[in-house]
């Protein structure tokens, strides 16, 4: 039993040693030789759930192309270009901010080859990228080294042959180089090694650096909220007390007409839940999110935002047709039991379309982006739990009936705000369609001018300085009304400071991105001293001060996002600026190495080619991680301070990371 015990720890550690590292993606390679003196060159893939591989001839500035590379070749040739095989997901990516394609589940590559001679021998390595939602892998090689016997003469027919197959590797601690290059991996500075694994150390801080997975919450509350709203608009709040009266006089017994309630109420939640449930099945999770992201699809989204804004404005009145709920009402009535009861939730469903419509449909497509299958589910769960819950709770408290306030004017006041921040969401659709096309009708200042103006005339609204056909012509202003006035006005004002390139964190989520802005004033950005690890360290050991490494990518967004709404804050760039040496290592840098360093990870040879392969290998076998962004803090021997810290915008945080890891520096000193 103790022997077991101790296999089990040993097997842990082995675990949590390896937690960081991932290989979300697996190749293997063989040779197809076709008829004549042609053969394929044949990569195939098998992808994680939530990853995706990109594939060839992307275009610059946006995510690694998949690329096939040729080190040594005699006795073949190479013949056009690697051709991606499969199906492609092809869809406009918000975050690089273009029309990308990629692969799911698998994919497969294939480059087609000219036998010359009798005799080939082939060797080199594929190239890729790989993203999730939240990180990317830097760029990845496949190696291969291919030889044998081929036949030259065109008529010879060949069997497909292929080759062993090549897994790609995945670094451990006990990676060595096999030829060191002085000026590509040698530390500079005296006998220390700077490339020492700590990867224990960082353990020793609790690395265990796993973010809570909180979309689910924050998805059912977002459809709770979205239940609220729906819950006060014309179409449902009058429907409560007449419902509720049903139950209670269609039976002497009152546990029976509560019991009744009841099940109406949780008719209404096994609806939307089927509805949630269905469009994800029907569709699909990575289609929904495709579709979120999809051109097209925006632009129809923002049209349909705007018809029901203006509907919600008084222009016209939106209904389904009238034989659909007056046939489902009737087969209500001609049944019985909880069949009736649950045709009656059904009904309400169809009544009130035309006010939950666009909250659900708004709510659908920003769940959809999760890529997860429950998501629109958990969102209409929020949804019509806040839908149900006052027709169960009426239906307890009968005597809350009475000081129920009346349906009247303040309901058209809420329909009538829900449609100025439909206006508003239809913007947001509307900008990443013209993203996709390279319009530029809507750069950041129009859409913050837009945004603005919105808001502003939603406050005057509030402050019945502006009529609609539908509204009360009485000239008093509530309370509430007089603060949500006070609420948009304000983020109007809020706004202003972005036309001349304010970071605005609160809108960073929907306003398109900073480089679309023509003018732009703000210039509290950080800039690392170094994009050198050695001669950074170098420099921090002569200043005697302690170094933050910050593991990123060119065409890694998240970094980028970490950098605009984490680094701008002023405490957070006075410490890194101050107080940190910071060195900023690009794992996708293209810019070779005066000579290739040949290294062995878990006894496979690769070849580090670029800089990027350089500063990809250290993230792997020094700190046992190989995704961005990637921040880790250490003293001048490269010893870890704190544990790693990866995508997370919470500041609050990010200055506790900082601010740990100087006061650990001063401890050693």
């Amino acid at each position: 039993m103790k022997k077991l015990s101790s296999f089990l720890l040993l097997l842990l550690v082995v675990f949590t040693t390896q937690a960081q590292i991932q290989e979300p993606v697996k190749f293997k390679t063989e040779l197809k030789t076709l008829s004549g003196a042609e053969a394929e060159i044949v990569f195939t893939g098998t992808i994680e759930a939530g990853w995706h591989v990109y594939s060839t001839d992307l275009g610059d500035g946006g995510p690694i192309s998949a690329t096939f590379n040729v080190d040594k070749i005699s006795g073949a040739e190479v013949v056009g270009k690697l051709t991606p095989r499969g199906k492609e997901v092809s869809s406009f990516d918000k975050l690089f901010e273009m029309k990308v394609r990629y692969f799911e589940k698998t994919a497969q590559f294939v480059q087609k080859i000219k036998f010359t001679g009798n005799d080939y021998s082939i060797e080199g390595y594929m190239e890729y990228g790989a993203c999730n939602d939240e990180n990317c892998l830097p760029p990845t090689q496949v190696p291969f080294k291919l030889s044998g016997k081929a036949a030259v003469t065109a008529a010879t027919s060949v069997k497909e042959t292929p080759a062993a197959s090549v897994e790609e590797p995945v670094a451990s601690v006990s990676d060595s180089i096999i030829e060191p290059a002085a000026t590509a991996v040698t530390p500079a500075v005296g006998s220390i090694d700077l490339w020492k694994p700590v990867i224990n150390d960082l353990k020793k801080f609790g690395e265990a650096n796993s973010q809570e997975d909180m979309s689910w919450i924050y998805i059912f509350i977002t459809g709770f909220l979205g239940g609220l709203l729906a819950l006060f608009t014309p179409c449902v709040w009058p429907i409560i007390p007449m419902t509720v009266s049903f139950f209670l006089k269609r039976s002497k017994d009152k546990k029976k007409g509560i019991r009744d309630a009841w099940t109406y109420g949780a008719s209404i939640v096994v609806i939307y839940v089927a509805l949630g449930l269905a469009i994800t099945l029907i569709f699909g999770a990575s289609a929904l999110n495709a579709l979120s992201t999809n051109a097209v699809f925006n632009i129809l989204f923002c049209l349909m935002l705007i018809v029901f804004a203006a509907s919600f404005f008084g222009a016209f009145e939106l209904t389904l047709p009238a034989k659909w709920s007056t046939a489902v009402d009737s087969k209500a009535e001609a049944t019985s039991g909880l069949l009736s009861i649950f045709l009656m939730a059904f009904t309400l469903s169809l009544v009130s379309f035309s006010c939950t419509g666009p909250i659900i449909g708004f709510l659908l497509v920003q769940v959809s982006t999760t890529g997860s299958v429950v998501a629109p589910a958990i969102g209409m769960l929020g949804f019509a739990i806040a839908l149900a819950l006052p027709f169960t709770l009426f239906a307890l408290f009968p005597s809350w009936l009475k000081s129920m306030p009346k349906s009247g004017g303040w309901m058209n006041v809420i329909k009538v705000t829900l449609g100025f921040l439909e206006l508003a969401f239809a913007l947001k659709f509307l900008s990443v369609a013209d993203l996709a096309y390279g319009w530029r009708i809507l750069d950041r200042e129009t859409f913050l001018a837009l945004w603005i103006v919105i808001f502003a005339l939603l406050g005057f609204y509030l402050l019945g300085k502006i009529k609609f056909p539908h509204d009360d012509d009485d000239t008093k202003v509530s309370v509430p009304r007089f603060f949500m006035a006070l609420i948009s006005l304000a983020f109007a004002i809020y706004m202003i400071p972005g036309l001349w390139g304010a970071p605005l964190k609160a809108v960073s989520a929907f306003a398109p991105p900073m480089k679309t802005q023509d003018f732009n004033l703000y210039t509290n950005e950080v800039h690392a001293k170094f994009d050198d690890y050695d001669l950074g360290m170098e420099y921090a050991r002569q200043h005697n001060k302690p170094v933050m490494l910050d593991f990123t990518g060119y065409g890694c967004v998240n970094c980028r996002k970490m950098e605009l709404a984490v680094w701008t804050d002023p405490k957070v760039s006075s410490i890194i600026n101050n107080d940190y040496v910071l060195i900023t290592l690009y794992v996708d840098n293209k810019t070779p190495l005066t000579e290739p360093v040949k290294i062995t990870e878990n006894g496979t040879e690769r070849t580090l080619r670029t800089v990027g392969d350089k500063w990809s290998y250290l993230q792997r076998v020094k700190f046992g991680a190989n995704a961005q962004p990637f921040y880790v803090l250490i003293d001048n021997e490269g010893k870890p301070l704190n544990k790693s810290y990866a995508y997370d915008e919470d500041i609050s945080k990010y200055i506790d990371f900082l601010q740990t890891g100087l006061e650990n520096y001063r401890k050693e000193k």
